[in-house]
């Protein structure tokens, strides 16, 4: 055997996804296998199916991840985890020290890129201190300084800038807002959570309420597919225009949600007079849902669905948070577009192309 053949070639692309099973990590390994990229894919279950590498690793363990990834040498990370956490001082630790144990983890590694998700509490304010002080006005600009509080994201972003400059890396920053994706078992997942509110509205005659705030139903707003934040991350990662940047990505377009409720109900089945808008408060899902909760497990069986435990696919509590801000958020994309990123979804067709998949995948009816 010749050395070539027991050495990677210098230009091919080795990709490591952290937090594989989430919804951004799943868009990225989807379209990192089908661009032709080696693809490991770090999750605690370490799944592994065609063309892709499982890597079974704890990310709280930095001795896990010392041994997990001796002998991963990937020349490009996607890191899409976190883990919430009771207190943002307990973000910081946790999630700032995910970033940052990776990273050392892969000390020995050729790493050329590592790209980072965060979201829109850049701009918002953490869990703790949500929308509660000053905050830059829409649309949100990448140039904004950083907010006067403590902030997870922040130290994840230290964490990054601290590894790039000791290991010689570039990076980015990849800031969505709401992301939509397929993805099961996630505590952050909008499109599947309404999609299971929907079939609960159809199977018990219950009107299919929006949960969130007056300012929310009334005002602009934008979302992210994980395809097109896919897609973002990898042109970042590989085109010099990407490299030590932090960009906002959304989908591109703008809507009201007093207009894409009704849209959805419509895809969803649901009778046009059974939808509900808002009236004269926010009606949280977790509120509404909680006494319907029961019935999941009687719906999947009657239906043949693969999932009945609702716990997996709702996550009221997030979906309620996104929906009941009580401002106007949209983001400007000008920074990418000017650097020459030009993906686009409509958020309509990022939905209804959402719930046609977990549809055939008999995750809802």
């Amino acid at each position: 055997m010749t050395s070539s053949e027991t050495t990677p070639s210098t230009d091919h692309r080795r990709a490591l996804v952290v937090g594989a099973s989430g919804i951004t990590g799943a868009a990225l390994v989807d379209l990192l296998t089908r661009d032709g990229w080696d693809v490991a894919a770090l999750s605690r279950s370490a799944s592994t199916r065609d063309g892709i590498r499982g890597v079974a690793a704890d990310l709280r363990d930095p001795e896990s991840l010392r041994t997990a990834l001796a002998d991963e040498r990937p020349t490009h990370v996607f890191f899409t985890a976190w883990q919430r956490q009771a207190t943002e001082a307990e973000n910081i630790r946790v999630n700032g020290g995910m970033v940052r144990d990776l990273l050392a983890a892969l000390d020995h590694a050729p790493l050329e890129h590592v790209a980072l998700v965060t979201g829109l509490k850049h701009y918002l304010g953490p869990f703790e201190a949500y929308a509660a002080g000053a905050m830059p006005d829409t649309p949100f600009h990448e140039e904004e300084p950083r907010l006067d509080t403590p902030n997870f994201y922040y130290a994840q972003e230290d964490a990054l800038f601290a590894a790039a400059a000791h290991q010689g890396f570039t990076w980015s920053v990849h800031r969505s807002h709401t992301v939509i994706g397929h993805a099961v078992g996630n505590a952050m997942n909008m499109g599947l959570t309404i999609a299971v509110q929907a079939t609960l509205a159809k199977e018990l005659d219950l009107d299919f309420v929006f949960p969130g705030s007056e300012a929310q139903w009334n005002g602009l707003t934008d979302m992210t597919d994980a395809g097109v934040l896919a897609e973002q991350m990898v042109w970042a990662a590989t085109d010099p225009a990407g490299a030590d940047e932090a960009f906002n990505i959304v989908n591109g377009d703008v809507f009201r949600w007093r207009w894409m409720w009704q849209r959805l109900a419509a895809h969803l089945g649901v009778d046009p007079a059974r939808v509900v808008g808002y009236e004269s408060a926010p009606r949280p899902l977790e509120e509404q849902m909680a006494p319907h909760e029961s019935a999941w497990a009687g719906i999947a069986e009657r239906h043949g669905l693969v999932e009945s435990d609702i716990a997996r696919l709702a996550s009221w509590w997030h979906t309620d948070a996104d929906l009941g801000r009580a401002m106007e958020v949209v983001t400007d994309m000008s920074k990418s577009r000017e650097a020459g990123f030009t993906g686009y979804r409509r958020t309509e067709r990022a939905f209804t192309d959402l719930f046609d998949r977990y549809r055939a995948d008999r995750v809802i009816p």
